[in-house]
């Protein structure tokens, strides 16, 4: 950013990330709003409520998170063996835009002599999850493979502006989507974001020709590599170290749930003396995206810079540093949910605070994660081990839903009422934080970058 010469930038570059703003406003947009719609919106096609209780929506919005990031397993598989990055891309991106399709469905009346509005709902997110995650390792790996092992000092700032991009793109749309859906209606608001994930296939198409396509290693290559010694060192070491930062993702993604409905009782009233407004609940997590664009040059130019001065800065310290700050975010949350259960109507910069100390906890843990991983897997295991990477976020997503289904007593209460609910998951992400620090210790690194002399041409 600052100070960097954009024109040693690989030509694809501004496809892949121009692709990665869409499809995140796409994505983002649709989440955005899932669990307000769920415990709001949705009804039968006899338009009877069929509004789900906030523990169910949450149920439902952590088991499609969590499914999202489990069949990144499958995209790698196909990616790394048979079709090659490009091609899986282009592919389950059709699939993804058929699942934006099925969600807008579910508020056209006509439908519903077809499929029930709530089994839509099942088919929209289930497709999506499958094209979503099926792309998701082959984007960032195809991102990673557009460096040579010649310019490996490239890869970080490339990281950089993927993950500028992600946040560009969920920046607008968490603002505009739930405004969609309050005037407009759920077809509107989830229709929109289909027609983004069409211009974002389109945008990655237009690029084939300016991309480094590395070809699939086939099932012999890819055998080989995975059982041989630096594969398993790489799945193992690796696998373990996600297993903890699978704990992060357990929080972070409750900035859509279960913070959300905590807005609900909140004063969400800005007034900013010439300006007065008031947000609605699920439009405060647009402020994650604005502070992810600016702690990306924060961090890279600034904090990292300063605090090598003392200590080497390695991917492990901050990535262990992480931890600590997603517990500081929570243990706010539940001084803020103490208020409420108190009697009072807390203003909503509370929650601009706890954004600030969370997103600080995601750039040093999900940035530096998502390059770390890319460099520690061998070439022909790059979709593979992101992938592996990326089921650290279903596997916190499923710890997430499966907590608030047992916490659900019969009688519609819950075993972790108000502010217990969030001092638990504090608790938690201590825990794994230390014991991330102790397995890190045992971790060797060892890099490897791509050779472009065995690229494809599209």
């Amino acid at each position: 950013m600052l100070g960097f010469n954009f024109q040693k930038l690989p030509k694809g570059m501004a496809y892949i990330v121009g692709n990665e703003a869409a499809e995140r406003f796409s994505y983002y947009g649709m989440r955005s709003i899932l669990v307000v719609f769920m415990t709001k919106y949705l009804v039968d096609s006899g338009g009877q409520s069929e509004f789900m209780s906030p523990e169910q929506a949450k149920e439902w919005y952590h088991n499609f998170a969590s499914a999202v990031y489990f069949f990144p397993l499958i995209g790698a598989l196909v990616s790394d063996i048979f079709w090659g990055k490009y091609k899986t891309i282009l592919t389950l991106s059709a699939v993804y835009c058929l699942g934006h399709l099925s969600l807008a469905f579910m508020d056209f009346h006509f439908t519903a002599s077809i499929l029930e509005p709530k089994t839509w709902l099942a088919l929209g997110l289930g497709l999506i999850a499958f094209g979503s995650g099926g792309i998701k390792p082959c984007v960032s790996a195809h991102l990673g493979d557009q460096v040579s092992s010649d310019d490996k000092s490239l890869l970080d700032k490339l990281f950089s502006y993927f993950y500028f991009a992600i946040n560009f793109g969920s920046f607008f749309s968490t603002l505009a989507t739930p405004w969609l859906l309050m005037h407009y209606g759920p077809a509107l608001a989830f229709g929109i974001p289909g027609i983004l994930m069409f211009i974002a296939t389109l945008v990655f198409y237009f690029g084939r020709h300016e991309f480094v396509a590395m070809p699939p290693a086939g099932w012999s290559l890819y055998k080989e590599e995975l059982f041989s010694k630096k594969g398993l060192k790489s799945l193992v070491g690796l696998g373990v170290l996600y297993v903890f930062i699978a704990v992060f993702w357990a929080l972070y993604d409750q900035t859509g749930s279960a913070w959300v409905l905590q807005a609900e009782n909140m004063n969400r009233t800005i007034d900013l003396g010439f300006l007065k407004f008031e947000l609605l609940s699920s439009q405060i997590q647009a402020i994650n995206p604005v502070l992810v664009m600016l702690f990306i040059p924060l961090f890279t130019f600034v904090v990292y810079p300063f605090c090598a001065k003392f200590f080497k800065v390695t991917a492990m310290k901050k990535i262990g540093a992480g931890f600590f700050f997603t517990a500081a975010s929570f243990a706010l949350i539940a001084v803020v949910e103490e208020m409420i259960q108190a009697g009072g109507q807390p203003s909503i910069s509370w929650h601009f605070w706890a954004y600030v100390i969370i997103t600080a906890g995601e750039v040093l843990i999900s940035i530096t994660a998502l390059e770390f991983s890319y460099t520690q897997a061998p070439n022909s295991m790059k979709s593979f081990i992101m992938a592996i990477f990326l089921l650290s976020v279903s596997l916190g997503n499923v710890f997430t839903a499966k907590v608030n289904s047992y916490i659900q007593n019969a009688d519609g209460s819950s075993m972790l009422e108000g502010a217990a609910y969030y001092w638990f998951f504090v608790y938690i992400v201590l825990g794994a934080g230390v014991l991330y620090i102790i397995a890190a210790s045992f971790y060797k690194e060892e890099t490897y970058l791509q050779d472009h002399k065995n690229a494809e041409e599209h």
